[in-house]
């Protein structure tokens, strides 16, 4: 699991910054104020969770018998980003404005990866 985990956050990671320069110099121009901002705001959201993604995979590598809540906040989080700011690129990028109603459900995978998350930490011996 550590390994599918740090890939996908570098995956993550790497994309989020080549979207932020995406946005920052070709969409400049082409997108209106509005949807640079819903770009730049799954960007960060993206970036947020590689890096929380990268936590997960350590806490994975430092736990002899990682719990299933600490997995789950891994995987909420790969759905979560994907869906999140999935959802926000396309919008932006389309105008469609019923991609925005996807959004939500993105950020409550998000948050249900932090409470799987703060939940597994009760577990963790450091």
């Amino acid at each position: 699991m550590t390994q599918i985990f740090v890939t996908i956050a570098a995956i993550f990671g790497g994309l989020s910054v080549a979207g932020g320069a995406f946005a920052s110099h070709a969409l400049r121009e082409k997108l209106s104020e509005r949807s640079l901002e819903i770009f730049e705001v799954g960007a960060r959201y993206q970036m947020y969770h590689a890096l929380a993604l990268l936590l997960v995979a350590l806490l994975i590598s430092r736990t002899p018998s990682p719990s299933t809540t600490l997995i789950a906040s891994g995987w909420l989080f790969i759905i979560g980003v994907t869906i999140f700011s999935g959802s926000l690129y396309a919008l932006s990028l389309s105008g469609v404005k019923s991609l925005g109603a996807i959004a939500p459900l993105g950020g409550v995978a998000l948050m249900s990866g932090w409470a799987a998350l703060a939940f597994a930490a009760g577990n963790l011996k450091f």
